[in-house]
């Protein structure tokens, strides 16, 4: 890695003089996209998009609130209604996503630029998984609409039973700002696919990159309208599209605490169906009969530092054996090194900056807590780069964790660690379980009956074996308890935006 604080030379000089273009050639556009054309807000406010990589205006984004949605709404309820997508048959769909997903590859550098200088992520990174893994998932779900059938029930012979998917009607979706284009092709791919028409709401604090997608799924042949954006913050825009009468289902993304608050819009409303994927403080559990103790200590601090820990799936408390703790806390220590903070728009860097100052503040603020509650910082733990007018962290490891501080009850989607170690077996579990959420969980153990039946055991939507993070989009993605209900990925998400009708026919 380069010296982060030298002037970037190399790759990096030449990204940051493709960043310096596109912004002084007023490249990014923060207008929404509805009906099929960029537009101000009704009330023409702005609010100011600035990089977490310096501080840097981006540019003016457009302010959402309730007129603004009204319109959206409006346009794709239209587009719902007219059949100009719904009513083609699914290979043509297809077709059209497939080209959705091909300009979305074409487009590589440039949404990838929009991802990192928005959010803060590597480059490297958005352009290894964030773009490549959006437009697998458009592809994916445009291959998978036109072999998924209907069904006929078992009848008398005086009768015939049809069981038909329908779209849902009008979708809207809200996502969050960690993983901007990933998070959007989950929802977008299925609704999309099953002819739902759809109104994206991207976070205040990302929402460049969803916009831009936008425009590459009308230029790939979708009908006007189907798919609209409209930027804002979560209390306008967001409540005025969960709370919309003319909206049918709502996918959101998000933490627990507004979640909450989409479940109550829904009952306030329309009783809307809404599918929420929440936060989750994930368990990675190390058992002293593991064969793989340096590739799981690489594996931990790899996942819990990738993409400066903003991940809800993050494997955020490290439950380990207590005869191998010791040695094992050296071994993740001795992997952060190889984290620090850089330059994002470094291609060697693995580490980037938090999303904005306010994110800072409170991943600082947990690991202040974690200080008073007397755990013992071994790693990390303080700003870094500040002087660049960016936002971020040190790699940070938290020894000596109990389960009832407040560092391994809450969600602090910052990269901080903490280390809880445990006895045997069964105190595993009941720490693993001991939390509000379950959205996933690491089993390392090298005895194959231990592995399953620790993993059914443990309360999580997905449980990894000897990894983590290695699933595709072939297996669905969500959690229980307050992590939320629900699944993206996989063919499992078309139920969200689907209905099924019966039509009984009578058969004289």
């Amino acid at each position: 890695m380069t010296d982060t604080l030298s002037p970037p030379t190399g790759q990096a000089l030449i990204w940051h003089d493709r960043a310096d273009a596109l912004i002084a050639e007023g490249r990014v556009d923060g207008r929404a996209l509805v009906e099929g054309q960029r537009v101000k807000a009704v009330a023409e406010e702005t609010f100011e998009c600035r990089s977490p990589i310096d501080g840097r205006l981006l540019t003016p984004v457009v302010r959402g609130r309730q007129a603004d949605i009204d319109l959206a709404v409006g346009s794709a309820r239209r587009a719902f209604e007219d059949g100009r997508w719904r009513r083609q048959p699914p290979a043509a769909r297809k077709r059209v996503l497939q080209r959705f997903a091909e300009l979305i590859t074409q487009h590589k550098d440039e949404l990838a630029l929009l991802e990192t200088l928005d959010m803060g992520k590597p480059i490297q990174y958005s352009l290894a998984v964030d773009v490549p893994a959006a437009a697998r998932c458009i592809a994916w779900y445009a291959e998978a609409i036109d072999k998924v059938y209907g069904e006929i029930a078992p009848t008398g012979d005086n009768a015939l039973a049809l069981i038909q998917r329908e779209p849902v009607g009008v979708v809207g979706a809200i996502v969050p700002w960690n993983y901007p284009m990933i998070m959007a092709a989950w929802k977008i791919g299925p609704a999309l696919a099953t002819g739902n028409s759809v109104v994206l709401k991207p976070s205040e604090k990302s929402p460049l990159s969803a916009l831009r997608l936008a425009e590459l799924a009308l230029k790939a042949g979708l009908p006007e309208g189907v798919f609209n954006v409209v930027p804002g913050f979560g209390s306008e825009a967001g409540e005025a599209l969960a709370m919309h009468l003319d909206v049918d289902a709502l996918g959101f993304t998000g933490s627990t605490r507004v979640g909450r608050k989409m479940l109550e819009y829904a009952g306030r409303s329309n009783l809307k169906r809404v599918f929420n994927e929440l936060g989750g403080k994930s368990a990675f559990v190390v058992f002293d009969d593991s064969d793989a103790l340096e590739r799981a200590a690489q594996t931990v601090a790899g996942s819990i530092f990738f993409n400066q820990g903003e991940s809800c799936n993050a494997p955020s408390r490290l439950l380990v054996h207590d005869s191998i703790a010791d040695e094992f806390v050296k071994q993740v220590v001795a992997q952060t090194p190889a984290y620090q903070p850089s330059d994002p728009l470094d291609p060697h860097t693995v580490m980037g900056a938090l999303v904005d100052e306010g994110q800072l503040r409170t991943v600082l603020g947990y690991i202040e807590a974690g200080h008073k509650d007397g755990a013992q910082c071994v790693a990390g733990g303080t700003q870094a780069r500040a002087e660049t007018g960016g936002f971020y962290v040190t790699p940070t490891v938290f020894d000596g964790v109990r389960n009832d501080m407040l560092i391994a009850k809450e969600e602090i989607f910052g990269p901080v660690l903490s280390v809880i170690r445990f006895k045997d077996e069964a105190e595993a579990i009941a720490l693993a379980n001991q939390s509000s959420y379950g959205l996933q969980a690491s089993v390392w153990s090298s005895h194959i009956d231990r592995a399953h039946r620790v993993a059914r055991a443990l309360r999580a939507g997905t449980v990894h074996v000897n990894q983590y993070d290695e699933d595709d989009i072939t297996v669905p993605f969500g959690g229980v308890k307050q992590s939320g209900n629900g699944r993206d990925k996989s063919l499992h998400a078309l139920d969200k935006y689907t209905d099924l009708k019966t039509t009984w026919v009578r058969i004289d």
